[in-house]
């Protein structure tokens, strides 16, 4: 289809020992280009009348508040487009696709979840009656640790799973033969999690992906839309904007923890890829990030 042509894989934050990334924040617009990853997306907006979805092959205006589930790697994001409020209410909970063994999936009481699973390949629209019923729950997830966040987020999820009036999206489902060289990223991604705070060379990635530089360049464009170095520059901002809301380092601490050696390339790239500087971040940012 051609959305495949102009969509790109997302690297989420979510390394191997990690188990969820929820996101909660009011925005004014949305400007996250169409994009896919294999993990699980839950993604509940509140104030978006106008917004329009983007789910695998469908396209639809949104009313005033949404939940949808969307499995892994089905193409997806959510356009301004019409919408007029100035305070959109949006909160993303990703899961890594594995989190929930098959063998844990099989057992009779999971059955309920396991089914939404698997329908979610074509992404899930929830009903408004269940997207408003579960809204302060859900909403509340971001403010909970460990165990209570995980069985809050089961518990929530079978609710889900059980509610009525659900309806399909996408007509078509994602067949992992399109994901072509996903081991490669999944390399490259390991690598730069591992190594983010150290000087990385495009030579000494390539090696370990058996390209030549220019050929690893091309895959990393059509891979994620960047160029090798915007995307490591991407990973460390996104670790410099946790780090800022989360820690009490100083600016240049967060900077030099990221891998930049120079104060005044952090704040540029900082302020090209999050449209501020470090500190307007830090005093301005009005939501929630954590990785648990």
């Amino acid at each position: 289809m051609d959305i495949l042509k102009n969509t790109h894989r997302e690297i989420t934050p979510l390394s191997p020992e990690d188990s969820f990334l929820v996101f909660d924040r009011v925005k004014e617009d949305f400007d996250f280009p169409i994009h896919f990853h294999p993990e699980f997306e839950l993604n509940f907006i509140h104030n978006g009348k106008g917004v329009k979805r983007i789910v695998g092959d469908n396209m639809e205006e949104i009313d005033d508040i949404e939940l949808v589930l969307v499995g892994p790697n089905l193409h997806h994001g959510w356009i301004t487009h019409n919408c007029k409020s100035k305070s959109i209410h949006e909160i993303t909970i990703q899961f890594d696709e594995n989190l929930f063994t098959q063998d844990f999936l099989r057992r009779r009481i999971m059955k309920p979840i396991r089914d939404m699973f698997k329908r979610s390949v074509h992404g899930i629209l929830f009903s408004k009656k269940t997207a408003s019923m579960l809204y302060d729950r859900i909403a509340q997830v971001s403010r909970l640790d460990g165990m209570d966040y995980f069985l809050e987020l089961i518990s929530i999820l079978h609710d889900l799973a059980n509610s009525r009036n659900q309806r399909l999206l996408s007509t078509y489902t994602v067949n992992r033969e399109n994901f072509e060289n996903s081991d490669n990223i999944k390399t490259v991604y390991e690598y730069v999690q591992r190594n983010f705070s150290e000087k990385i060379t495009l030579s000494e990635v390539s090696e370990i992906v058996n390209m030549s530089n220019v050929s690893f360049n091309r895959f990393m464009k059509k891979r994620t839309g960047k160029t090798f170095v915007d995307y490591v520059n991407d990973v460390r901002i996104g670790y410099a904007s946790m780090w800022l809301l989360e820690k009490d380092n100083t600016i240049s601490e967060i900077a030099f923890n990221c891998g930049f050696n120079n104060i005044a390339n952090f704040n540029r790239v900082f302020k090209k890829l999050k449209k501020c500087t470090p500190t307007q971040y830090k005093n301005e940012f009005s939501g929630i990030k954590r990785i648990l």
